[in-house]
């Protein structure tokens, strides 16, 4: 069974409800209006009503069946006061009402919101904007786990008929974690491979394996892999390891014989965002993996960010994760 094929069985018939803010969008509308078809999830989706139905028929869909349409702009005022009492509440008095009445104009905010409100279950959005824009009203409103000091972004790997499925990250937030950072990252991204029935063997990466190469980014990983096992004691993860070191038995073999996770990692946390941007993009053009994210690690409740290069099935995959983590987590 496929990775999508067990994560709709999860999710249908729990009633999910995932908020599109970027609804006008043509991939986005597309997405949403499948799988409120299939029946696996309730879309939201935001935005201009006269649009998105205009939208709807260009894709020879005249009717919003099970679709949730709410423009922002003509949203019932009792329910749009109840909002921005919410927003000032939870920024603590970062924010007057004035300025959350101007904020709550982004689709963003105000999906987000809907989230934080329990009016829908998680939110998807990034198709048309940036990454920052997604992620920074889920800090603000949603806010990371107790215990927690930041969220990370991971993707999915999955090719073929999903036997091979990883987990890659930070691939998306931290520009240059430390080491403390790092640790964290490695433990919230095993606990994002149990919900994806992935068995987390982590793997800490480095161009160095168990001391080959010298150098502080090395030292930050071993540090870094010292910190996760304290927080973790039972979990397997193993660093400083190559990515050959991490993956191939038989380099494992010769690199790391000791390792309970050479040779066999699942996941795979990256030294800093450069790295791990570029190897997953790898793995995906070269190697044929589909890059399914990415999923917005730590949070309160499911956020998950698209790439703005996306298509229309990608944007119907994040969902059902999306979804999925609201049922699982």
């Amino acid at each position: 069974m496929d990775l999508f094929t067990s994560l709709k069985e999860k999710i249908k018939g729990k009633d999910k409800a995932i908020v599109f803010p970027e609804g006008e969008d043509g991939r986005v509308l597309g997405a949403a209006l499948r799988l409120a078809q299939e029946g696996i999830l309730r879309p939201i989706v935001l935005g201009n009503a006269a649009k998105i139905k205009e939208k709807a028929h260009d894709l020879g869909k005249d009717v919003l069946a099970n679709v949730t349409l709410i423009d922002p702009e003509k949203y019932p005022q009792t329910d749009f006061e109840e909002m921005v009492a919410k927003f000032v509440e939870r920024r603590k008095g970062k924010n007057t009402e004035e300025q959350a009445r101007e904020w709550l104009k982004d689709v963003n905010y105000f999906g987000t919101m809907l989230v934080y409100m329990h009016k829908a279950d998680g939110l998807v959005s990034g198709a048309v904007h940036a990454t920052g824009d997604t992620v920074r009203p889920a800090l603000q409103i949603i806010k990371t786990k107790p215990g927690l000091k930041r969220t990370s972004g991971a993707f999915i790997m999955t090719r073929g008929d999903g036997s091979e499925t990883y987990v890659f990250a930070d691939c998306a937030i931290n520009i240059d974690p430390s080491a403390e950072d790092l640790a964290e990252i490695a433990v919230t991204s095993a606990q994002t491979a149990r919900l994806f029935d992935i068995d987390p063997k982590v793997a800490m990466l480095s161009f160095s394996t168990k001391g080959s190469a010298k150098g502080p980014q090395v030292d930050k990983m071993v540090q870094a892999t010292e910190l996760a096992h304290k927080k973790a004691p039972s979990l397997p993860i193993d660093g400083e390891l190559q990515f050959d070191a991490s993956f191939v038995p038989t380099v494992a073999q010769q690199k790391a014989p000791n390792s309970e996770v050479a040779g066999h990692a699942t996941v795979f946390v990256f030294p800093e965002l450069q790295s791990g941007n570029i190897g997953y993009k790898i793995a995906q053009r070269f190697g044929g993996f589909e890059a399914i994210g990415p999923v917005l690690q730590g949070l309160n409740q499911p956020v998950s960010d698209l790439s703005r290069g996306c298509n229309e099935q990608d944007v119907y995959n994040v969902a059902i994760m999306t979804a999925a983590q609201a049922v699982m987590e």
